[in-house]
């Protein structure tokens, strides 16, 4: 275990410093050195799109005075002594060090007990997605990403997605004084109690509330995670349990797995029954996974306005782009919380749901989730080579780019409407060998953003009259694509595929070029959220935590801007897309 542990932590290590000078945190010097107070580190690295930096895990050297005054020069594998001594030098707030701390060393113990179960890649190729995703190792690009402030060792056991361990959920039926039920127009909230709970526990959970001495008809119905039921409802909620205004009903038959997003939960019984999205009080990658209570109120009315939208599209419907609408919710406001002022955001977040329609697959289809793409395991096979196999390269990843990209251009362009396309929020659709086919984009009400200018083909807004949608300029709008695509998806990709960096990045330029040249009268818009200036904004997603701290907040924070990033599209000799479109 102790070799094991080395080793995830040199991996992490080389992760660190690679995103730290990525970001422009960490200012290496030409020969690869960063100068710290009192300590010199020294690595091997290759450079990336967009200014990236590829550490090689192992190449570490550390460097500082010995005790006779000489400097004494080793292997360094220690993500642990590696962020104390940059953030001495960054002149981090000691308190903010603890907080990171803490997340990389959880994020460490989950890498640890990855790579201790890990499966070849051979054998991950063959799983269906919710299996795959207890295998993956999280986002490519904040280096504590798996930090679950909140999470005991007994709870990451139980509840994470390594640990692969199915759950059943808990289900509570809360006074309509408290919660709240919206669906879309053809959903009602017995629909969803039928599609998801069998005609048994129906009557099972009926009996519970009539034993409890309350009329039935006035609660609504809804699950819950069962670590924020035991955290958080019975103790927070503990005097509306004691008057009967929260009802336990008990578990549920179908047991589910945590998706890579934690508190989405897929239900590996029933894949046709909903995935459902509950919230977790609990600090991870960036902010607290409550659900906020203006999205379980609009998902399903933003779903349905997609929805609308894609109905009518014609090239959607060729391309077959799918989404996976949130299609009903439940909002629970806490009845003291809710009007004590600026409570920090986590409080008032902690009971709700919002059902997602699953995954539809035609016959001879199979899907995974975007982030299956830049998963390697550890003998250094990327599981992207195992779903291309003997499939021409290029032809497999323009297959990608076609259901994948194009989509996500059509609609910032026709629309003025953008995702948030990271590998969570995606799933690929293939044929039987693994050649993408389509996508489904799923987070619409958290992640959707619109354009400020209006767009006549988008219709009304649903929100017009109580904005929850984002409203951006072009330049901002088009920075979605540039951070989850482009940025957190495609340049990891691009070191695991044996394309030359010129004919992956020309081959995307291309689409991108296509599609002006498809539609002329659309100019100006893709001219305004350009993708292919010479530099794009950056976000540093590391440094949001180190310069935020863990200081409670009323709101979760934008992401600060701090300088640029070149843009690989910029001046890359495009490649036709080879259907010709």
């Amino acid at each position: 275990m102790t070799d094991l542990w080395r080793e995830c932590s040199a991996a992490l290590l080389a992760k660190a410093i690679g995103e730290l000078c990525f970001e422009g945190l960490l200012r290496p010097d030409p020969g690869y050195e960063l100068r710290f107070d009192d300590v010199v580190y020294t690595f091997s690295a290759t450079r990336t799109a967009f200014g990236g930096w590829a550490v090689e895990p192992g190449s570490v050297r550390r460097a500082a005075s010995g005790i006779l005054g000489d400097a004494v020069v080793e292997p360094c594998d220690d993500v642990q002594r590696f962020v104390v001594d940059a953030f001495r030098f960054l002149r981090v707030d000691p308190a903010t060090t603890a907080g990171f701390l803490a997340e990389v060393t959880a994020t460490l113990a989950a890498d640890v007990a990855l790579a201790a179960t890990a499966w070849p890649a051979a054998e991950l190729a063959a799983l269906p997605r919710a299996e795959l995703d207890g295998h993956l190792t999280g986002h490519p690009w904040l280096i504590a990403n798996k930090g679950r402030l909140g999470f005991s060792a007994d709870d990451v056991a139980r509840h994470s997605p390594e640990s692969r361990t199915p759950v059943r959920l808990p289900w509570l039926a809360v006074h309509r004084g408290l919660a709240e039920f919206r669906g879309t127009s053809e959903l009602s909230e017995d629909g969803v109690r039928a599609r998801e709970l069998d005609p048994a526990t129906v009557e099972r959970f009926t009996d519970a509330v009539q034993e409890a001495g309350v009329d039935p008809e006035a609660y609504v119905w809804l699950p819950v995670h069962p670590w924020q039921l035991d955290h958080v409802v019975r103790t927070l909620w503990a005097p509306e349990l004691a008057t009967g205004r929260i009802v336990e009903l008990g578990e549920a038959p179908d047991w589910y797995l945590p998706t890579q997003a934690i508190r989405t939960m897929s239900n590996v019984d029933s894949p046709d029954r909903y995935q459902v999205k509950l919230p977790l009080k609990v600090l991870n990658t960036s902010v607290y996974r409550g659900i906020p209570p203006h999205c379980t109120l609009a998902a399903p009315v933003v779903t349905q306005w997609l929805a609308g939208l894609w109905r009518a599209d014609k090239l959607l419907g060729e391309w077959g782009t799918d989404l996976l609408g949130e299609v009903a919710s439940v909002t629970v406001r806490h009845p003291q919380l809710s009007r004590a002022g600026d409570v920090p955001y986590q409080w008032l977040e902690t009971m709700g749901c919002i059902w997602r329609a699953p995954v539809a697959l035609r016959p001879g289809e199979r899907s995974w989730s975007l982030a299956a793409l830049l998963h390697v395991d550890r003998t250094g096979r990327p599981l992207v080579a195992e779903y291309i196999g003997d499939t021409d390269l290029a032809v497999w990843f323009a297959a990608l780019l076609r259901a994948l990209f194009r989509p996500l251009l059509h609609v910032l362009y026709t629309y003025g409407i953008t995702f948030n396309p990271h590998g969570e929020n995606v799933v690929v659709i293939t044929d039987a060998d693994h050649v993408p086919v389509r996508v489904a984009l799923l987070d619409l009400v958290d992640d959707v953003n619109v354009s400020v200018e209006r767009v006549p083909a988008r219709g009304l807004e649903p929100d017009a009259h109580d904005p929850v949608l984002p409203r951006k300029p072009w330049p901002v709008l088009r920075q979605y694509i540039v951070d989850a695509l482009l940025v957190g998806v495609f340049r990891p990709l691009s070191r695991l595929l044996p394309l030359a960096e010129d004919r992956f990045w020309g081959m995307v330029r291309g689409e991108v070029d296509a599609y002006r040249d498809r539609f002329p009268t659309l100019a100006d818009r893709v001219d305004s959220g350009s993708l292919t200036v010479r530099d794009f904004l950056r976000y540093p997603l590391n440094g949001y935590r180190i310069t935020l701290g863990y200081r409670d907040l009323t709101a979760r924070p934008p992401v600060p801007r701090t300088g640029t990033l070149p843009n690989p599209l910029h001046d890359v000799p495009p490649i036709p897309p080879p259907d010709g479109w």
